[in-house]
Protein backbone atom coordinates (compact mmCIF):
# COMPACT_ATOMS: atom_id res chain seq x y z
CA UNK A 1 0.00 0.00 0.00
CA UNK A 2 1.64 3.76 -0.86
CA UNK A 3 1.78 6.03 1.87
CA UNK A 4 1.58 9.29 1.60
CA UNK A 5 4.46 11.45 2.84
CA UNK A 6 3.41 15.20 2.86
CA UNK A 7 5.67 18.18 4.04
CA UNK A 8 5.91 18.82 7.74
CA UNK A 9 5.05 22.17 7.33
CA UNK A 10 1.28 21.83 7.15
CA UNK A 11 1.14 25.76 5.98
CA UNK A 12 3.16 25.28 3.27
CA UNK A 13 1.63 21.85 2.22
CA UNK A 14 -1.74 23.65 2.08
CA UNK A 15 0.03 25.90 0.07
CA UNK A 16 1.84 23.93 -2.38
CA UNK A 17 -1.84 21.50 -2.42
CA UNK A 18 -4.01 24.79 -2.90
CA UNK A 19 -1.53 26.19 -5.99
CA UNK A 20 -1.12 23.30 -7.39
CA UNK A 21 -4.80 22.81 -7.92
CA UNK A 22 -5.14 26.30 -9.36
CA UNK A 23 -1.97 25.86 -11.79
CA UNK A 24 -3.57 22.45 -13.16
CA UNK A 25 -6.89 24.65 -13.42
CA UNK A 26 -5.34 27.18 -15.38
CA UNK A 27 -4.56 24.59 -17.90
CA UNK A 28 -7.52 22.87 -18.28
CA UNK A 29 -10.33 26.23 -17.72
CA UNK A 30 -8.71 28.70 -17.24
CA UNK A 31 -11.32 31.14 -17.63
CA UNK A 32 -12.81 29.47 -14.12
CA UNK A 33 -9.47 30.01 -12.65
CA UNK A 34 -9.08 33.42 -13.36
CA UNK A 35 -12.48 34.00 -12.29
CA UNK A 36 -11.26 32.08 -8.72
CA UNK A 37 -8.42 34.34 -8.32
CA UNK A 38 -10.34 37.44 -9.38
CA UNK A 39 -12.61 36.14 -6.64
CA UNK A 40 -9.52 35.96 -4.21
CA UNK A 41 -8.58 39.74 -4.87
CA UNK A 42 -11.26 40.99 -4.65
CA UNK A 43 -11.92 39.70 -0.87
CA UNK A 44 -8.50 40.73 -0.40
CA UNK A 45 -9.14 44.39 -1.39
CA UNK A 46 -12.54 44.30 0.52
CA UNK A 47 -13.85 44.46 4.13
CA UNK A 48 -16.49 41.42 4.26
CA UNK A 49 -19.21 42.63 6.86
CA UNK A 50 -21.32 39.98 5.41
CA UNK A 51 -22.66 38.65 8.58
CA UNK A 52 -23.03 34.94 6.71
CA UNK A 53 -20.01 34.71 5.42
CA UNK A 54 -16.13 33.92 6.69
CA UNK A 55 -13.18 32.51 5.50
CA UNK A 56 -12.54 28.87 5.43
CA UNK A 57 -9.11 27.23 6.44
CA UNK A 58 -7.24 26.04 2.80
CA UNK A 59 -7.64 22.52 4.87
CA UNK A 60 -11.46 23.12 4.69
CA UNK A 61 -11.41 24.03 0.96
CA UNK A 62 -8.85 21.19 0.35
CA UNK A 63 -11.19 18.49 1.34
CA UNK A 64 -13.16 19.14 -0.72
CA UNK A 65 -11.16 18.97 -4.11
CA UNK A 66 -11.08 15.45 -4.60
CA UNK A 67 -12.51 11.78 -5.35
CA UNK A 68 -15.08 11.53 -2.82
CA UNK A 69 -17.10 13.78 -4.90
CA UNK A 70 -17.50 11.11 -7.51
CA UNK A 71 -19.41 8.87 -4.80
CA UNK A 72 -22.89 8.07 -4.09
CA UNK A 73 -24.17 7.11 -0.88
CA UNK A 74 -27.57 7.75 0.10
CA UNK A 75 -28.63 6.22 3.51
CA UNK A 76 -26.29 7.08 6.34
CA UNK A 77 -23.66 5.43 7.93
CA UNK A 78 -23.29 1.99 7.68
CA UNK A 79 -27.04 1.83 6.07
CA UNK A 80 -26.56 2.87 2.92
CA UNK A 81 -28.52 1.84 -0.81
CA UNK A 82 -25.22 1.72 -2.51
CA UNK A 83 -22.68 -0.60 -2.40
CA UNK A 84 -18.93 0.85 -2.02
CA UNK A 85 -19.38 3.46 1.01
CA UNK A 86 -16.87 2.02 3.63
CA UNK A 87 -14.91 4.75 3.41
CA UNK A 88 -17.56 7.53 2.95
CA UNK A 89 -18.91 5.98 6.00
CA UNK A 90 -15.80 6.12 8.29
CA UNK A 91 -15.59 9.98 7.39
CA UNK A 92 -19.50 10.93 7.51
CA UNK A 93 -19.12 9.01 11.13
CA UNK A 94 -15.95 11.11 12.01
CA UNK A 95 -17.89 14.22 11.06
CA UNK A 96 -20.63 13.16 13.04
CA UNK A 97 -18.97 11.93 16.36
CA UNK A 98 -17.07 15.55 16.32
CA UNK A 99 -20.07 17.57 16.20
CA UNK A 100 -21.84 15.53 19.00
CA UNK A 101 -18.21 16.28 20.63
CA UNK A 102 -18.04 19.82 19.38
CA UNK A 103 -21.81 20.84 20.37
CA UNK A 104 -22.92 18.81 23.56
CA UNK A 105 -25.17 16.91 21.35
CA UNK A 106 -26.99 13.30 21.65
CA UNK A 107 -27.21 12.77 17.53
CA UNK A 108 -25.73 14.44 14.52
CA UNK A 109 -26.77 14.28 11.10
CA UNK A 110 -24.24 16.24 8.75
CA UNK A 111 -25.73 15.44 5.00
CA UNK A 112 -27.38 18.46 4.76
CA UNK A 113 -26.20 20.46 1.94
CA UNK A 114 -27.49 24.15 3.53
CA UNK A 115 -29.22 25.61 6.54
CA UNK A 116 -32.53 25.96 4.58
CA UNK A 117 -31.88 21.64 3.91
CA UNK A 118 -31.68 21.40 7.59
CA UNK A 119 -34.54 23.34 8.42
CA UNK A 120 -36.93 21.13 5.83
CA UNK A 121 -35.08 17.96 7.37
CA UNK A 122 -35.75 19.11 11.21
CA UNK A 123 -39.30 20.28 10.39
CA UNK A 124 -40.35 16.97 8.24
CA UNK A 125 -38.78 14.77 10.69
CA UNK A 126 -40.95 16.68 13.65
CA UNK A 127 -44.28 16.32 12.17
CA UNK A 128 -43.31 12.34 11.25
CA UNK A 129 -41.80 11.88 15.11
CA UNK A 130 -44.76 13.78 16.88
CA UNK A 131 -47.67 13.91 15.29
CA UNK A 132 -50.58 12.38 17.29
CA UNK A 133 -53.91 12.52 16.15
CA UNK A 134 -56.62 10.12 15.13
CA UNK A 135 -56.08 8.32 12.72
CA UNK A 136 -52.39 9.49 11.95
CA UNK A 137 -51.03 6.99 14.61
CA UNK A 138 -51.72 4.16 12.88
CA UNK A 139 -50.02 5.60 9.25
CA UNK A 140 -47.25 7.17 11.32
CA UNK A 141 -46.01 3.49 12.40
CA UNK A 142 -45.56 2.70 8.85
CA UNK A 143 -42.72 3.25 6.70
CA UNK A 144 -43.51 6.18 4.13
CA UNK A 145 -42.72 3.02 1.27
CA UNK A 146 -45.60 0.80 2.92
CA UNK A 147 -47.98 3.30 2.69
CA UNK A 148 -51.02 3.20 0.08
CA UNK A 149 -51.29 5.84 -2.24
CA UNK A 150 -54.74 6.25 -0.17
CA UNK A 151 -52.82 6.44 2.57
CA UNK A 152 -49.99 8.47 1.65
CA UNK A 153 -52.74 11.35 0.53
CA UNK A 154 -54.22 11.28 3.90
CA UNK A 155 -51.39 10.97 6.01
CA UNK A 156 -50.45 14.46 3.50
CA UNK A 157 -53.56 16.19 4.86
CA UNK A 158 -52.75 15.41 8.20
CA UNK A 159 -49.28 16.86 8.17
CA UNK A 160 -50.62 19.74 6.63
CA UNK A 161 -52.77 20.89 9.07
CA UNK A 162 -50.00 21.34 11.58
CA UNK A 163 -48.93 24.77 13.15
CA UNK A 164 -45.51 26.55 13.20
CA UNK A 165 -44.80 29.39 15.52
CA UNK A 166 -41.53 31.16 14.59
CA UNK A 167 -39.77 34.52 14.25
CA UNK A 168 -41.31 37.10 11.56
CA UNK A 169 -39.30 38.13 8.81
CA UNK A 170 -38.91 42.03 9.27
CA UNK A 171 -38.17 41.21 13.27
CA UNK A 172 -35.30 38.88 12.16
CA UNK A 173 -36.51 35.75 11.13
CA UNK A 174 -35.21 33.49 8.29
CA UNK A 175 -37.27 32.85 5.17
CA UNK A 176 -37.42 29.46 6.21
CA UNK A 177 -38.88 29.86 9.77
CA UNK A 178 -42.67 30.56 7.77
CA UNK A 179 -42.49 33.33 5.30
CA UNK A 180 -45.46 33.26 3.39
CA UNK A 181 -43.42 32.85 0.03
CA UNK A 182 -41.35 29.88 1.77
CA UNK A 183 -41.82 25.96 1.51
CA UNK A 184 -42.36 26.22 4.86
CA UNK A 185 -45.23 27.97 4.85
CA UNK A 186 -46.83 25.53 2.10
CA UNK A 187 -45.95 22.75 3.94
CA UNK A 188 -47.33 24.15 7.23
CA UNK A 189 -49.93 26.60 8.59
CA UNK A 190 -47.32 29.50 9.51
CA UNK A 191 -47.51 31.64 12.24
CA UNK A 192 -45.21 34.32 13.44
CA UNK A 193 -44.46 36.20 16.60
CA UNK A 194 -42.62 39.90 16.15
CA UNK A 195 -40.26 41.93 18.28
CA UNK A 196 -41.52 44.51 20.79
CA UNK A 197 -42.17 47.42 18.79
CA UNK A 198 -40.38 49.90 21.37
CA UNK A 199 -37.45 47.52 22.45
CA UNK A 200 -37.37 45.82 19.29
CA UNK A 201 -36.60 42.74 21.75
CA UNK A 202 -38.58 38.88 22.32
CA UNK A 203 -41.43 39.53 24.48
CA UNK A 204 -41.32 36.37 25.84
CA UNK A 205 -44.77 37.15 27.43
CA UNK A 206 -46.24 37.82 23.98
CA UNK A 207 -44.90 34.64 22.37
CA UNK A 208 -46.19 32.52 25.20
CA UNK A 209 -49.76 34.68 24.25
CA UNK A 210 -49.49 33.29 20.63
CA UNK A 211 -48.38 29.95 21.99
CA UNK A 212 -51.41 29.22 23.92
CA UNK A 213 -53.85 30.88 21.12
CA UNK A 214 -52.29 28.97 18.39
CA UNK A 215 -51.15 25.58 19.80
CA UNK A 216 -48.32 25.18 17.58
CA UNK A 217 -46.97 21.52 17.46
CA UNK A 218 -43.13 23.10 16.53
CA UNK A 219 -42.01 26.19 18.07
CA UNK A 220 -39.38 27.48 15.73
CA UNK A 221 -36.55 29.90 17.75
CA UNK A 222 -33.31 31.24 15.82
CA UNK A 223 -33.11 34.25 13.72
CA UNK A 224 -31.23 35.51 10.44
CA UNK A 225 -31.22 39.35 11.89
CA UNK A 226 -31.69 39.40 15.23
CA UNK A 227 -28.51 41.21 17.34
CA UNK A 228 -29.55 39.94 20.99
CA UNK A 229 -29.07 36.91 22.87
CA UNK A 230 -32.03 34.59 22.96
CA UNK A 231 -33.46 32.51 26.35
CA UNK A 232 -34.04 29.06 25.35
CA UNK A 233 -35.02 27.91 28.71
CA UNK A 234 -38.04 30.14 28.14
CA UNK A 235 -38.72 29.06 25.02
CA UNK A 236 -38.60 25.66 26.19
CA UNK A 237 -41.13 26.77 28.80
CA UNK A 238 -43.41 27.52 26.09
CA UNK A 239 -43.18 24.67 24.20
CA UNK A 240 -43.49 22.73 26.90
CA UNK A 241 -46.67 24.48 28.08
CA UNK A 242 -48.55 24.06 24.80
CA UNK A 243 -47.16 20.67 23.45
CA UNK A 244 -45.18 21.69 21.04
CA UNK A 245 -41.39 21.20 20.23
CA UNK A 246 -38.65 23.22 20.38
CA UNK A 247 -36.77 23.67 17.24
CA UNK A 248 -33.75 25.79 17.19
CA UNK A 249 -32.15 27.42 13.97
CA UNK A 250 -28.47 28.28 15.36
CA UNK A 251 -26.97 28.82 11.99
CA UNK A 252 -25.87 32.40 12.37
CA UNK A 253 -24.53 31.90 16.21
CA UNK A 254 -23.40 27.92 16.17
CA UNK A 255 -19.90 29.61 16.45
CA UNK A 256 -20.35 31.01 19.16
CA UNK A 257 -22.08 27.97 20.76
CA UNK A 258 -19.15 26.25 20.19
CA UNK A 259 -16.69 28.59 20.99
CA UNK A 260 -18.41 28.70 24.61
CA UNK A 261 -19.79 32.58 24.19
CA UNK A 262 -23.37 31.61 24.85
CA UNK A 263 -23.41 29.60 27.92
CA UNK A 264 -26.70 28.69 30.24
CA UNK A 265 -29.75 29.29 29.29
CA UNK A 266 -28.31 30.73 26.01
CA UNK A 267 -26.68 27.52 24.87
CA UNK A 268 -29.47 25.50 22.90
CA UNK A 269 -28.52 22.27 22.91
CA UNK A 270 -29.87 21.41 26.37
CA UNK A 271 -33.50 22.95 25.76
CA UNK A 272 -34.38 22.25 22.40
CA UNK A 273 -35.14 18.97 21.02
CA UNK A 274 -33.86 19.60 17.58
CA UNK A 275 -31.37 22.16 16.26
CA UNK A 276 -30.75 22.89 13.06
CA UNK A 277 -27.57 25.03 11.61
CA UNK A 278 -25.09 25.69 8.89
CA UNK A 279 -21.74 25.11 8.98
CA UNK A 280 -19.97 28.16 6.97
CA UNK A 281 -20.96 31.53 9.12
CA UNK A 282 -19.48 31.98 12.94
CA UNK A 283 -18.16 28.33 12.31
CA UNK A 284 -16.05 28.94 9.56
CA UNK A 285 -16.04 25.82 7.68
CA UNK A 286 -17.57 24.35 4.20
CA UNK A 287 -21.06 25.86 2.39
CA UNK A 288 -23.40 23.17 4.22
CA UNK A 289 -25.79 22.14 6.92
CA UNK A 290 -26.38 20.25 9.88
CA UNK A 291 -29.31 18.73 12.41
CA UNK A 292 -28.43 18.21 16.02
CA UNK A 293 -31.46 16.51 18.17
CA UNK A 294 -32.74 14.32 20.95
CA UNK A 295 -32.03 10.61 20.83
CA UNK A 296 -36.08 10.57 19.73
CA UNK A 297 -35.65 12.17 16.76
CA UNK A 298 -32.56 10.51 15.51
CA UNK A 299 -34.19 7.77 13.29
CA UNK A 300 -36.24 10.63 11.46
CA UNK A 301 -33.14 12.78 10.85
CA UNK A 302 -31.27 9.99 9.93
CA UNK A 303 -33.92 9.49 6.67
CA UNK A 304 -33.53 13.06 5.38
CA UNK A 305 -31.78 11.03 2.40
CA UNK A 306 -34.63 10.28 0.78
CA UNK A 307 -36.77 12.22 2.30
CA UNK A 308 -35.49 15.32 1.55
CA UNK A 309 -32.19 15.38 0.38
CA UNK A 310 -30.41 14.49 -2.84
CA UNK A 311 -27.44 11.87 -3.01
CA UNK A 312 -25.28 13.26 0.00
CA UNK A 313 -22.08 15.03 -0.77
CA UNK A 314 -18.99 12.93 0.76
CA UNK A 315 -16.39 15.73 -0.27
CA UNK A 316 -18.35 18.55 1.51
CA UNK A 317 -19.01 16.16 4.64
CA UNK A 318 -14.78 15.48 4.99
CA UNK A 319 -14.93 19.58 5.03
CA UNK A 320 -17.29 20.20 7.94
CA UNK A 321 -15.65 16.85 9.47
CA UNK A 322 -12.19 18.99 9.29
CA UNK A 323 -14.17 22.21 10.66
CA UNK A 324 -15.52 20.03 13.28
CA UNK A 325 -11.43 19.50 14.50
CA UNK A 326 -10.63 23.14 13.82
CA UNK A 327 -13.44 24.08 16.20
CA UNK A 328 -12.62 21.99 19.00
CA UNK A 329 -9.01 23.69 19.11
CA UNK A 330 -8.72 25.68 22.35
CA UNK A 331 -7.82 29.02 19.93
CA UNK A 332 -11.60 28.80 18.84
CA UNK A 333 -13.02 29.90 21.70
CA UNK A 334 -10.52 33.10 21.67
CA UNK A 335 -11.64 33.66 18.33
CA UNK A 336 -15.70 33.33 18.88
CA UNK A 337 -14.89 35.76 22.23
CA UNK A 338 -12.98 38.41 19.97
CA UNK A 339 -16.32 37.84 17.34
CA UNK A 340 -18.63 39.41 20.02
CA UNK A 341 -16.42 41.95 21.57
CA UNK A 342 -15.74 43.28 17.91
CA UNK A 343 -19.52 43.16 17.42
CA UNK A 344 -19.99 45.51 20.19
CA UNK A 345 -17.21 47.97 19.08
CA UNK A 346 -18.75 48.15 15.93
CA UNK A 347 -22.04 49.03 17.26
CA UNK A 348 -20.73 51.55 19.53
CA UNK A 349 -18.68 53.01 16.66
CA UNK A 350 -21.60 53.67 14.53
CA UNK A 351 -24.18 55.20 17.60
CA UNK A 352 -21.23 57.20 18.48
CA UNK A 353 -21.42 59.07 15.33
CA UNK A 354 -25.06 59.14 15.35
CA UNK A 355 -26.08 56.53 13.88
CA UNK A 356 -29.34 54.25 14.41
CA UNK A 357 -28.58 50.18 15.40
CA UNK A 358 -31.24 48.16 16.21
CA UNK A 359 -31.81 47.56 20.04
CA UNK A 360 -29.15 49.66 20.46
CA UNK A 361 -26.34 47.01 20.09
CA UNK A 362 -25.69 44.03 20.14
CA UNK A 363 -24.86 40.63 21.96
CA UNK A 364 -23.93 38.13 18.98
CA UNK A 365 -21.51 38.92 16.03
CA UNK A 366 -24.16 41.25 13.81
CA UNK A 367 -25.31 44.76 13.91
CA UNK A 368 -28.21 45.91 12.70
CA UNK A 369 -27.54 49.42 10.94
CA UNK A 370 -31.16 50.91 11.05
CA UNK A 371 -31.89 53.82 7.78
CA UNK A 372 -34.85 54.58 8.38
CA UNK A 373 -34.77 58.23 10.08
CA UNK A 374 -32.73 59.00 6.67
CA UNK A 375 -33.84 59.46 3.24
CA UNK A 376 -32.09 56.31 2.33
CA UNK A 377 -32.96 52.74 1.53
CA UNK A 378 -30.75 49.64 2.54
CA UNK A 379 -30.78 49.31 -1.09
CA UNK A 380 -28.84 52.63 -1.70
CA UNK A 381 -26.42 51.93 0.95
CA UNK A 382 -25.53 48.41 0.51
CA UNK A 383 -24.41 49.71 -3.11
CA UNK A 384 -22.71 53.17 -2.16
CA UNK A 385 -21.01 50.68 0.28
CA UNK A 386 -19.85 47.64 -1.72
CA UNK A 387 -18.35 50.94 -4.32
CA UNK A 388 -15.68 51.91 -1.79
CA UNK A 389 -14.98 48.43 -0.81
CA UNK A 390 -17.42 47.92 2.34
CA UNK A 391 -19.44 44.38 1.51
CA UNK A 392 -22.50 44.14 3.65
CA UNK A 393 -25.63 43.10 2.69
CA UNK A 394 -29.50 45.11 3.01
CA UNK A 395 -31.62 43.93 5.69
CA UNK A 396 -35.07 44.43 6.48
CA UNK A 397 -35.42 46.43 10.32
CA UNK A 398 -38.36 45.73 12.67
CA UNK A 399 -41.48 46.70 11.02
CA UNK A 400 -40.18 47.92 7.91
CA UNK A 401 -41.83 49.39 5.26
CA UNK A 402 -39.66 49.25 2.34
CA UNK A 403 -40.24 45.53 1.86
CA UNK A 404 -37.36 43.08 1.33
CA UNK A 405 -35.95 43.73 -1.61
CA UNK A 406 -35.21 48.09 -1.14
CA UNK A 407 -35.26 47.62 2.79
CA UNK A 408 -34.42 50.31 5.65
CA UNK A 409 -31.45 48.20 6.93
CA UNK A 410 -27.98 47.11 6.11
CA UNK A 411 -26.59 43.85 7.96
CA UNK A 412 -23.22 43.93 9.55
CA UNK A 413 -21.05 41.23 10.82
CA UNK A 414 -17.74 41.01 12.45
CA UNK A 415 -17.35 36.69 11.60
CA UNK A 416 -14.96 37.76 8.85
CA UNK A 417 -12.54 40.12 9.49
CA UNK A 418 -12.21 38.81 13.47
CA UNK A 419 -10.82 35.43 11.50
CA UNK A 420 -8.66 38.32 9.21
CA UNK A 421 -7.07 39.47 12.98
CA UNK A 422 -8.67 43.04 13.12
CA UNK A 423 -10.12 43.95 16.72
CA UNK A 424 -12.11 46.70 18.53
CA UNK A 425 -10.32 49.74 17.61
CA UNK A 426 -10.40 48.40 13.61
CA UNK A 427 -14.43 47.82 14.34
CA UNK A 428 -14.50 52.21 15.33
CA UNK A 429 -12.16 53.18 12.25
CA UNK A 430 -15.05 51.04 10.55
CA UNK A 431 -17.65 52.52 11.58
CA UNK A 432 -16.07 56.02 10.85
CA UNK A 433 -15.81 54.58 7.19
CA UNK A 434 -19.30 53.76 7.02
CA UNK A 435 -20.58 56.78 8.89
CA UNK A 436 -18.52 58.85 5.91
CA UNK A 437 -20.30 57.20 3.81
CA UNK A 438 -23.96 57.33 5.09
CA UNK A 439 -23.63 60.78 6.58
CA UNK A 440 -22.84 62.20 2.56
CA UNK A 441 -25.27 59.82 -0.08
CA UNK A 442 -28.31 60.67 -1.10
CA UNK A 443 -30.97 59.34 -2.83
CA UNK A 444 -30.84 60.40 -7.18
CA UNK A 445 -33.71 61.31 -8.86
CA UNK A 446 -35.40 59.43 -11.91
CA UNK A 447 -35.71 61.96 -14.49
CA UNK A 448 -38.57 60.11 -16.72
CA UNK A 449 -40.64 59.76 -13.27
CA UNK A 450 -39.42 62.94 -11.08
CA UNK A 451 -39.39 60.72 -8.02
CA UNK A 452 -36.30 59.52 -5.91
CA UNK A 453 -34.64 56.33 -6.73
CA UNK A 454 -34.92 53.90 -3.96
CA UNK A 455 -31.37 52.05 -6.02
CA UNK A 456 -29.86 54.94 -7.27
CA UNK A 457 -27.69 57.22 -5.34
CA UNK A 458 -25.05 59.73 -5.15
CA UNK A 459 -21.98 60.12 -3.68
CA UNK A 460 -19.62 62.81 -3.89
CA UNK A 461 -16.47 61.68 -5.52
CA UNK A 462 -14.07 62.86 -3.35
CA UNK A 463 -16.12 61.35 -0.42
CA UNK A 464 -15.52 57.93 -2.42
CA UNK A 465 -12.17 58.43 -2.99
CA UNK A 466 -11.09 59.25 0.42
CA UNK A 467 -13.42 56.52 1.60
CA UNK A 468 -12.11 53.94 -0.38
CA UNK A 469 -8.13 54.97 0.28
CA UNK A 470 -9.42 54.51 4.28
CA UNK A 471 -10.57 51.09 3.55
CA UNK A 472 -7.19 50.17 1.44
CA UNK A 473 -5.26 51.51 4.04
CA UNK A 474 -6.57 49.44 6.73
CA UNK A 475 -7.05 46.40 4.54
CA UNK A 476 -2.59 46.32 4.42
CA UNK A 477 -2.09 45.67 7.98
CA UNK A 478 -4.54 42.87 7.27
CA UNK A 479 -3.72 40.16 4.38
CA UNK A 480 -6.05 37.44 3.29
CA UNK A 481 -4.41 34.14 2.96
CA UNK A 482 -0.88 35.80 3.21
CA UNK A 483 0.45 32.45 2.70
CA UNK A 484 -0.81 32.09 -0.76
CA UNK A 485 1.67 34.34 -2.83
CA UNK A 486 -0.67 34.88 -6.06
CA UNK A 487 0.37 38.22 -8.56
CA UNK A 488 -2.12 40.76 -8.17
CA UNK A 489 -4.11 41.86 -11.50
Amino acid sequence: MSQFHPTKNLKNSAVIAYLAALDHLKLVAPEIADQIVAELQDQRRSLKLIASENYSSLSVQLAMGNLLTDKYCEGYPYHRFYAGCEHVDAIEQRAADLAKQLFSADHAYVQPHSGADANLVALWSILIQRVQQPGIEKLSKKNLDELSVDEYEQLRQLLNRQTLLGLSLHSGGHLTHGYRHNVSAKMLRAVSYDVDPKTQLLDYGRIAEIARKEKPLILLAGYSAYPRLIDFAKMREIADEVGAVLMVDMAHFSGLVAGGVFKGVHHPIEYAHIVTSTTHKTLRGPRGGMVLCKNEFADAVNKGCPLILGGPLPHVIAAKAICFQEALASDFKDYAARIVKNSQALAEGLMKRGLKVVTNGTDNHLVLLDLTELPLTGRQAELALREIGVTANRNMVPFDTKGPWYTAGVRLGTAALTTRGMGPDQMDHIAHIIHTVIRNLKPATIEERGKLSLARYILDEAIAIRARSMVSELLEHYPLYPELKIEER
